[in-house]
């Protein structure tokens, strides 16, 4: 992965097809995302959980386009796709065929069931020590062709049936998806829902050592392919730590908790705390398509402490939902299907209430922090929420998936604020100080200080959250110059 701004994006919700977001990414945001992660773009991009239930992963949706629209794009910057590791659609073949034939189906070793897990059956105790990220039990009770009645594993919704990733057939199965990948020049892959891969009788079925093993032995297949893996996982940062020692990238999902609560508090210090100590090979968010992450900041089951106390964690979301004027508490938890109970359904602009400058500083740090940055397409166009889109869905995370028009996107590309982001990922990609490593300090209780060196080149962000304000200072062959971190 360039260590250049990354753009993460849906095809049809930014640009219409992928020869649209070519044309973007080679006219008005030419030169300006060194990658670009294609958000779930597999038949079909509308099913139960927005292209994350692929019917079929090895085949892109033809409403966008096909294989060789994605290796032209690929041919002018980097590609990443998702692969799906912990579900598959409840409408695809393989599962269709097993709803249909039973035993006999070649994929009926592919789902995991209860059974599987419990052979001698669950006690109330294994199934209250489950961790899943919605209400209830993570089971569906399907019926075969045959009579037959099966519960089948299901951890987010019941059009999301679980894979038995140990099985030889699963395997078959993701690697002709890497495969596709490959031959379509797709140079990164992020496994999506990869924490609840592994399931075992005894635990909590979530992060658990087995599921350690089975990211790094999937990481070196894809790399073997020549294809980097990032991992999405929510969890403690210690956990997050532990899992970047295995693989090429994760995502520093605690950064956007941090970001809002240094700018909302007025304080730096515990923002401060997880620079010094965030891992190196992150890909740095503030916004993404899910909503914004509390758990990566919270303690964890067994007790340990987060990077935020749980009382700063619920200021923190009452303050995100004050800044909105409501709109997220309309999207969040119970108050919208397809509920995540860790994550504030908002974008990130309206979490800030619309205050410009508070955007750009919240930029300018991401650009900053330990990491790759990756903005998206929602927070690129400093995008507010769809409450239209919410009202026809009721799905909480629309409230921050908007689909724009090509107008849309030509008037928000002129904002001020949007051409001063734009101007802060252009610094990004092109000072060769962040080719370096970064010094992480601040006096002041108030005060973030990031410094990068490469050799003799160096770039500094400095913050006051309590003002707040930042500056940029940079090197330069004319000597030390400014960037300014503020609205017009």
């Amino acid at each position: 992965m360039r260590n250049h701004v990354q753009l993460i994006t849906y095809a049809d919700r930014l640009a219409g097809t992928f020869r649209g977001l070519h044309a973007l990414i080679a006219g008005p945001l030419r030169d300006v995302f060194g990658g670009i992660h294609l958000l779930p773009f597999f038949h079909p991009i509308d099913g139960a959980d927005a292209g994350f239930d692929p019917i079929d992963h090895t085949r892109p949706d033809e409403r966008l386009g096909c294989w060789r629209d994605v290796a032209d794009l690929g041919s002018r910057v980097e590609l990443m796709a998702d692969l799906i590791v912990n579900h598959v659609s409840s409408r695809s073949p393989q599962f269709l065929d097993v709803v249909a034939r039973g035993t006999d189906s070649p994929w009926a070793r592919m789902f995991l069931t209860l059974a599987d897990v419990f052979p001698e059956g669950a006690r109330e105790a294994d199934l209250l020590a489950i961790y899943r990220p919605r209400p209830g039990l993570p089971f569906t009770s399907v019926g075969l062709r045959n009579g037959e009645r099966r519960l089948f594993w299901t951890t987010f919704t019941p059009e999301q049936l679980d894979i038995h990733v140990d099985r030889a057939e699963s395997r078959a199965y993701f690697d002709s998806i890497l495969r596709e990948f490959h031959a379509a020049g797709i140079t990164a892959i992020r496994l999506d829902a990869a924490g609840y891969a592994v399931k075992k009788a005894g635990t909590r079925c979530f992060m658990i050592p087995e599921t350690y093993e089975f990211i790094g032995e999937f990481a070196a297949r894809a790399r073997r392919m020549g294809m980097e893996v990032l991992v999405e996982i929510h969890s403690h940062y210690l956990e997050q730590i532990e899992i970047a020692a295995r693989v090429d990238r994760v995502y520093d999902f605690a950064l956007p908790p941090l970001v809002l609560h240094a700018l909302f508090e007025g304080t730096g210090r515990y923002l401060r705390q997880w620079l010094a100590i965030s891992p190196r090979n992150a890909v740095t968010v503030l916004d993404t398509h899910d909503g914004i992450g509390v758990i990566d900041v919270g303690p964890d089951r067994a007790g340990r402490p987060g990077l935020l106390p749980p009382e700063e964690i619920d200021r923190l979301v009452e303050t995100i939902h004050r800044r909105s004027g409501g709109t997220s508490r309309q999207a969040t938890g119970a108050a919208a299907s397809n509920l995540d109970l860790y994550q504030v359904n908002c974008t990130f602009f309206d979490a800030l209430g619309g205050r410009e400058t508070e955007y750009l500083i919240a930029r300018a740090v991401q650009f900053f922090a330990p990491g790759v940055p990756q903005v998206y397409y929602v927070g690129l166009l400093a995008g507010g929420n769809d409450m239209d889109l919410l009202a026809r869905t009721r799905v909480g995370r629309d409230i921050n998936r908007h689909y724009y028009t090509a107008a849309e996107v030509a008037a928000h590309l002129v904002r001020p604020v949007v051409r001063r982001l734009i101007e802060l990922i252009r610094f990004r990609n092109a000072h060769p100080a962040f080719g370096g490593a970064p010094e992480i300090g601040g006096a002041g209780e108030s005060e973030l200080l990031v410094t990068w060196r490469h050799g003799a080149d160096w770039a500094r962000l400095e913050v006051d959250f309590a003002a707040p304000r930042a500056a940029i200072a940079y090197s330069s062959p004319e000597g030390a110059r400014e960037l300014r971190v503020e609205a017009e």
